[in-house]
């Protein structure tokens, strides 16, 4: 079976290889995405991929992923820190949602260590860079196949 998988993306990502590199990397949304599409590939995951700055929009694709995917891997960004709105949403629907941070938020500013959505995701990956997306995706991967006993 091919698990249907949304990727989000929140406020400011779509600026990813130009805004603070030092931080965030070189890599760009669009090159992230073909990135993501192969290793998804490789999983057997059928990737929708969204990308939005707007908070009504992300808990709208999120809603969305609820009612028609069986895994939401959610990076909302500074969202993370401040929506009460994005945590109701993730909260509200019935599929793993698996949370990605690029960065690792409590190495850097106080306001960033304070995660509204900690306690409504099955799990989360920070501080890896891109390479955390792939981690994301072989983390939901096995999330939704079946588990077996033993050999």
């Amino acid at each position: 079976m091919k698990y249907r998988v949304v990727m989000i993306g929140g406020p400011n990502l779509g600026r990813l290889g130009t805004r603070n590199p030092e931080v965030y990397g070189r890599t760009s949304w669009a090159e992230l995405e073909t990135l993501c599409r192969r290793w998804a590939g490789e999983l057997d995951l059928d990737l929708t991929w969204l990308q939005t700055d707007s908070e009504g929009d992300l808990v709208m694709m999120i809603h969305q992923a609820g009612d028609g995917a069986h895994g939401l891997i959610l990076n909302a960004a500074a969202y993370t820190h401040t929506s009460v709105a994005v945590r109701d949403a993730v909260e509200a629907i019935d599929i793993p949602v698996v949370e990605l941070h690029l960065s690792n938020p409590d190495a850097r500013e106080a306001f960033r260590r304070q995660n509204l959505l900690a306690d409504v995701v099955v799990a989360g990956i920070r501080g890896f860079g891109v390479e955390g997306y792939r981690l994301a995706l072989e983390g939901m991967a096995a999330l939704l196949r079946p588990q077996s006993d033993g050999p």
